[in-house]
């Protein structure tokens, strides 16, 4: 489906602006003719891609979720879903009160929720993909609760994640910031006593009091150097992400994690739009936007190219490695018994809890990693100073 800019009469003589979906323009012309308008001007529109830099203004997961939740009740209730949105703006936080606003608007102009939806580009592709499958006559209130209950698991990974990772943080904030107290504060009145001593100082020491006078004196250079790098390391990385995420999977103990994270989203994602009624081949093309890993989402891509020659669902997971071993095996049994659907959703939660078991696994050797590393900072700096002072000679 593509999604068309139209202009259209009504037979009052008013004109009607706004976008629908078809497979080309004489189908979206029909599409305004059976509305009973007068199409007068149907052209492509591709759907507009709304960045937000570094995350910032982008909806919380959980926001999300309480307008799909919002809706969801509004439209089972019968309520006519121009008015359930515009309920919904009341309950909804953030930017999503305005975009909710322009989504009535695109609805009102005779646009589908999906395509709405998809135009504004503050939600993920997950669940504008269900809502399409639920328009295309699963039910629209079902796909609904479905996409909220998919945005409210995303949000409980993301809380367990940023706790896991809250006392490495903090400890990687207060190690640097007394590290830089004793190299701009402490060390250069050491160094003014030990000059006025005019001896020769052990080497511990003249390294130590070397470095404190380059940061003191270059600390500016350095920095900017440091960002510049950083820059150009992450526009490479953007650049090549595909490679680069496939080297990161080879990494022990991140790899795997990266894996069981990006399987557990691709899992439940197919589950949910399988269930919902969305055909395999489009379903594997929304898995692919949410897996969240360039390397998984290349290897999801062949296994889509291999169901499209004819080859099984699972089959093709498994030749591309697109998700972890179990997903695979439990989706076999799920295809083979036609329960697919429920047990992928299943291997998605294994996947979850094997990523979590990792994760809780890589910060018990990164939360040492950092006590030591700052431990032999400061014990050089403590050694480094002692031995000054017990070489001085009366």
């Amino acid at each position: 489906m593509t999604a068309f800019r139209y202009e259209a009469a009504r037979s009052d003589g008013g004109l009607v602006r706004g976008l629908l979906e078809a497979t080309s323009e004489p189908a979206a012309a029909a599409v305004l003719s059976a509305r009973g308008l007068y199409p007068i001007l149907v052209e492509s529109s591709p759907v507009p891609d709304t960045r937000y830099p570094f995350g910032f203004g982008r909806p919380s997961r959980r926001a999300q979720a309480t307008v799909f939740q919002s809706l969801a009740a509004f439209v089972e209730a019968g309520v006519p879903l121009e008015r359930a949105i515009q309920a919904t703006e009341r309950v909804a936080s953030g930017p999503l009160p305005d975009a909710l606003g322009r989504v009535a608007q695109r609805v009102r102009e005779g646009s589908s929720l999906g395509m709405a939806l998809a135009s504004e580009g503050s939600f993920s592709a997950v669940t504008v993909g269900l809502v399409r499958a639920g328009e295309r006559g699963v039910g629209l209130g079902a796909a609904l609760s479905q996409a909220a209950a998919q945005l409210e698991r995303e949000a409980e990974t993301e809380t367990r994640v940023r706790t896991a990772l809250t006392y490495p943080t903090l400890l990687a904030v207060v190690g640097s910031g007394a590290i830089a107290l004793i190299v701009l504060f402490v060390i250069p009145r050491f160094a003014v006593l030990l000059s006025d001593a005019g001896q020769q100082l052990p080497t511990a020491t003249r390294l130590l009091l070397t470095l404190s006078a380059a940061v003191r004196s270059y600390g500016l250079v350095l920095g900017a150097g440091g960002v510049g790098l950083a820059v150009i390391a992450v526009r490479t990385i953007n650049d090549r992400r595909p490679a680069w995420h496939a080297w990161l999977l080879r990494v022990p103990v991140v790899g795997p994690l990266r894996l069981a994270l990006a399987s557990a989203r691709a899992a439940r994602t197919l589950g949910a739009l399988l269930g919902a009624g969305t055909p395999a081949l489009a379903a594997l093309e929304i898995a692919r936007e949410a897996a969240g890993d360039a390397a998984v989402a290349t290897r999801i891509a062949v296994a889509r190219s291999r169901v499209a020659e004819g080859q099984g669902l699972t089959a093709a997971l498994e030749a591309t490695s697109a998700l972890t071993s179990s997903a695979v095996q439990l989706a076999s049994i799920g295809e083979g018994s036609g329960r697919l659907p429920m047990l992928l959703a299943k291997a998605a939660d294994l996947d979850d809890a094997e990523a979590e078991r990792r994760l809780k696994m890589l910060v018990s050797l990164l939360e040492p990693g950092m006590i030591l590393l700052f431990a032999g900072l400061v014990a050089f700096v403590a050694a480094a100073l002692l031995q000054a002072v017990y070489a001085l000679r009366p």
